[in-house]
């Protein structure tokens, strides 16, 4: 995939893949999307860095995103502290502690976040792992979001060496994405598997 160097021709890319990827997407029925929560949760769930956390920065999945209620409901279950962003604004994202489905309300854009306490921007930082939700992700780490920019004003905040994590689908790994100064990269990625044959590093 070629990356286009001027400003004007990334952003011109970032939004022809996204409308891409928004459209493979789209065609994923309840089926896969069941099936790719499943998947989803028992990768994540199987990794060390996860093992281990008292306090994991999640989210939850909207549309036909990676489903995420059963792995925030599993990591409730172990006692994990699980926190999720609430969109601010002026973009930024606050967070708060995840009380199940039930304790959530429709924030900006209509996108479910806990009522409250808010905790702060920075309550971010005190995560032991960080989900990151995404379109796609470059083999490098490289990030493409909805183009909000809200996880690149959150994740300065997570200190180095935190595992910061993009939850994808099947065909979300590119070889290579456009990218902008701004653009923060995560530590690794997950595929959540929906069919057989899906290799995740």
């Amino acid at each position: 995939m070629r990356v286009h160097t001027s400003a004007v021709d990334r952003a011109v890319t970032k939004r022809e893949l996204r409308q891409r990827l928004l459209a493979a997407r789209a065609e994923l029925t309840p089926e896969r999307l069941a099936a790719a929560g499943s998947s989803l949760a028992e990768q994540v769930l199987a990794r060390p860095d996860v093992a281990g956390a008292r306090t994991v920065a999640a989210y939850v999945s909207a549309g036909n995103e990676p489903p995420t209620g059963r792995l925030r409901a599993a990591l409730r279950s172990r006692g994990v502290n699980v926190l999720l962003p609430v969109l601010l604004p002026d973009g930024d994202l606050d967070w708060a502690q995840d009380q199940g489905d039930a304790s959530l309300v429709a924030g900006r854009f209509g996108i479910l976040q806990p009522a409250g306490p808010w905790l702060g921007r920075g309550a971010v930082a005190h995560a032991d792992v960080v989900l990151v939700p995404a379109l796609a992700v470059s083999a490098t780490g490289v990030r493409l979001g909805r183009g909000g920019g809200s996880y690149d004003r959150a994740l300065p905040r997570v200190p180095e060496g935190v595992p910061t994590l993009a939850l994808l689908h099947e065909g979300e790994v590119l070889q290579s994405l456009p990218s902008d100064e701004h653009d923060v990269a995560v530590t690794a990625w997950i595929v959540a598997r929906s069919r057989a044959g899906d290799v995740r590093p």
